[in-house]
């Protein structure tokens, strides 16, 4: 059949023509974005180490961008903007949930907060009780795959990939609830 061939052979020169097709990079453009990761070689540095997970690629280039907009945020003052004389720094705001605690970003938070890295720490309840819960129990690293079905039968809470035992609820319930009962009781007399 002469149209299949035709088809066939407009097939393979639009193919031919997508492969073959000569690239056109701005060289001034691109020198910049080169993939490359952090070399090991010359030892572990934790700021070289964000500083090249700029051009590392997939996930690593945004955490590189936020590191740059912490940094940004970090070193601003009022002086940055014209005709200000006062030396306020920028009002930073950090908001988390409850499940941020639940998880290790808790201990970051936590040194943020003791270095009066951030100016606002906005958090829902949830994640003011997951902070007390952590103080009294610790939580455990699971698997996204397990069955919230069979956990539960096994008094197991799962969080993501985190693990809660049901006694780490308890423990929360059993240090707040005498605290409740006596703040009625003032309330109420």
């Amino acid at each position: 059949d002469k149209s299949v061939m035709e088809v066939s052979d407009h097939n393979l020169n639009s193919s031919q023509n997508a492969v073959f097709k000569k690239s056109q990079f701005s060289p001034a453009a691109t020198e910049q974005r080169i993939v490359r990761g952090y070399d090991f070689s010359d030892g572990a540095n934790l700021d070289g180490l964000a500083a090249s997970m700029l051009t590392t690629g997939f996930q690593a280039t945004n955490v590189a961008f936020a590191i740059k907009e912490i940094n940004r945020m970090l070193d601003w003052t009022s002086k940055d903007v014209e005709g200000s004389t006062s030396p306020e720094k920028c009002c930073i705001f950090l908001a988390y949930t409850s499940n941020m605690i639940s998880s290790g970003i808790r201990e970051t938070i936590r040194f943020i907060v003791q270095h009066k890295m951030v100016s606002v720490l906005v958090s829902s309840a949830g994640g003011i009780e997951e902070d007390f819960i952590k103080c009294l129990a610790p939580t455990y690293l699971g698997d996204f795959k397990l069955k919230g079905q069979e956990l539960r039968n096994d008094g197991i809470n799962r969080l993501g990939n985190l693990l809660v035992p049901n006694e780490n609820y308890c423990l929360f319930e059993d240090w707040l609830t005498p605290i409740l009962n006596k703040m009625v009781d003032e309330q109420d007399n």
